[in-house]
Formats: structure tokens, sequence, C-alpha cells
């Protein structure tokens, strides 16, 4: 595990197109989640401690935030043939173990990692109406043996200003957790 903190996608950038199959074998679209106020894209995998340190934090979070209109959707871009513990398979039982309630995507061929400039497990993206990047970075400020709760503060700050009509700060600090399981020859230039 490689400590790695997300590569911050400039602010406004219009949300990268995707179109990959959740646990179910579904295929799911940034254009399912049009009528949506506002998506949040997370980039997670199954075995990841601080995505596992966070993960009860984001289904209690995304259970909130769909109820009020706001669409959610994970994403495992990890090499699943290095690192099994993130196949389809396990992503399918982990839906259920963390109680996810959004759509859990597999990115096989890590294009859609590549689009949004991912870097590590979790990393948050939340685009507005308009589909324009308002914020990325951390969920909250909680680690993996830090002792601060798991509140899911920052995001949900972000995502509360969007909702209410206020302008996010751009004042926002890099997600932090394991880097992304590049396939051999497939790593990004960013990485």
């Amino acid at each position: 595990m490689a400590l790695t903190p997300s590569t911050m996608l400039a602010l406004r950038t219009t949300a990268p197109d995707f179109q990959l199959p959740d646990t179910n074998g579904k295929v799911v679209s940034l254009a399912d989640f049009q009528s949506q106020s506002a998506i949040v894209v997370m980039f997670l995998c199954n075995h990841c401690p601080y995505v596992v340190h966070l993960r009860s934090g984001i289904a209690r979070f995304a259970r909130e935030y769909i109820k009020l209109g706001v669409g959610v959707v994970g994403i495992n871009a990890n090499d699943a043939s290095k690192y099994p513990a993130d196949s389809p398979a396990k992503m399918e039982a982990e839906v259920k173990s963390a109680g996810y309630v959004f759509p859990y995507l597999y990115d096989e061929h890590q294009l859609v990692a590549k689009h949004y400039r991912a870097a590590c497990t979790p990393d948050f993206y939340l685009f507005d109406k308009t589909r324009q990047l308002v914020y990325r970075g951390q969920f909250d400020a909680s680690r993996p043996g830090n002792g601060i709760p798991v509140t899911g503060g920052d995001l949900r700050a972000a995502l509360d200003a969007v909702l209410a009509g206020r302008q996010v700060t751009d004042q926002q600090k890099p997600s932090m957790g394991c880097n992304i399981k590049w396939k051999p020859g497939n790593e990004p230039d960013y990485f």
C-alpha cells in the first residue's frame, strides 16, 4: 500500500462520461443521473484500509443524500487480476456487506479513472446540476488510526452548499488513500 493523495482535478471541469457495468451487470452511465440535482462520483475498492475505514460513513452519506435527489456512484478501477479482492464478484459481496445503495461500477480498462485523473481510493468528486466540478478531495479528516470520527464533513459541506444554491469554497483538501492498482503498462502520466 502506497499512501497517495488525490490529484485535485481542476475545479469547473465538466464531468467525464462513463458507461460501466454495476455488480448486477447493468451498464450505468453519467446520463442516467441527468435529473439529479448533483452527482457524487467516488473511486473506491474493496480492500484498501482507507476505504474500509470510511465505508459505513460512505453508505450512510449515500442513503441520506440520494433521498435529497443527489446521484451517487462508486467506481472501482483496480486491476482485479493482481488484486482479486477487487473483482466484480467481490464487489457484489461488498455492496451487500457495506450496505451500499448506489451503483458500484467496475472500470476494467481503467479509462474512466484516467479521465477523472483519479489517483487513490477513496477519491471523491462532486459535480453540480450543470455537471461542473465544484468539489474534489477528502470525505473528511478521518484516517485509520487517527482517532478522528468519520463524518463526511468536507464532502457534506460542499454538497449542502450546492443544494442550497451557495458557492462551494475553493479551499479543498486532497483525499488520501491507497494508490489505484494500475495494470502493468497502463499507469497514467500523472501517476
